[in-house]
């Protein structure tokens, strides 16, 4: 399995003509546009945007939407820089980061975060301070929490990552990660190795959590993308698109698409909640 981080995607205009047509309204207003649109940052978006792209460049040959993970720093730093059109970001911008860029947020879903362990291990339910003391490294082995007499092995993001921040903050109230913690650069990546690895623990977006991990409940909460909008799960973010200043022709109609509700069922069958 290919993680997401540096992995771009070009998505070639000419196959499932047919559905692409299936999505009318707002897709008509690409109608006899051409041109280009350079997005890249936080990999948690990528499902949602590779789905948009595909059916507004099915309907129209002449548009060609690339699409590129990195993280929410990436996304930052080149929409920022003008290297690309968006940049996704897994977390609201800093007052600094607006002021340095003049980014603009486009805010489309709400995504929660959780910690994962490999589908092998015994635990089910873990408290927050137990989480807290795993990541810090002050609980070292599973049997600790419950689990069988084995060592964690504890995998985290690098700082330039939303996932990693929003998880520091609301989960970890800004404590310690272990520098022991190996570090994954996406949600992809992240997944992977947690799969792998029988002692593992890590955290990702709920949206990527499926069979080949387990997401233990925290203080007997389930860590669902419900229960994160209704507000009972306590760690969750919403997703973004960035500008450098206000967007203009095809990059405008992009943000447009992706929050109108005709992309509330991308949004779903990623794995988020649609704000619309």
């Amino acid at each position: 399995m290919k993680a997401w981080t540096h992995f771009v995607i070009s998505l070639i205009v000419g196959v499932f003509l047919t559905s692409g047509f299936a999505h009318a309204g707002l897709l008509d207003s690409f109608a006899g546009q051409s041109g280009k649109i350079d997005i890249a940052g936080g990999t948690a978006h990528i499902p949602v945007m590779t789905e948009a792209a595909k059916r507004i460049m099915t309907a129209n040959p002449g548009i060609r939407i690339n699409i590129e993970g990195g993280g929410t720093g990436v996304g930052v730093q080149k929409a920022g820089e003008g290297l690309v059109d968006i940049g996704n970001t897994g977390r609201a911008l800093s007052e600094d980061e607006i002021a340095k860029y003049g980014l603009v947020s486009f805010a489309f879903a709400v995504d929660g975060v959780t910690v994962v362990v490999n589908p092998a291990n015994a635990v089910a339910d873990l408290s927050a301070a137990q989480v807290q003391d795993i990541f810090a490294g002050k609980i070292s082995n599973w049997k600790e929490v419950g689990g069988a007499d084995a060592a964690i092995t504890l995998y985290s993001r690098d700082e330039a990552s939303g996932t990693r921040e929003v998880f520091w903050g609301k989960m970890l109230k800004k404590g310690a990660i272990a520098d022991s913690a190996n570090i994954v650069a996406s949600n992809g990546a992240m997944k992977v190795a947690v799969s792998q690895d029988a002692g593992a623990i890590g955290y990702m977006s709920i949206g990527f959590v499926d069979a080949s991990v387990k997401a233990p409940t925290l203080e007997g909460i389930e860590p669902s993308q419900d229960n994160a909008k209704s507000g009972t799960y306590k760690v969750a973010r919403k997703l973004y698109m960035n500008t450098k200043g206000q967007p203009q022709g095809l990059v405008k109609l992009f943000i447009d698409y992706v929050t109108s509700s005709e992309c509330t069922d991308i949004i779903a069958k990623a794995g988020y909640i649609p704000l619309q």
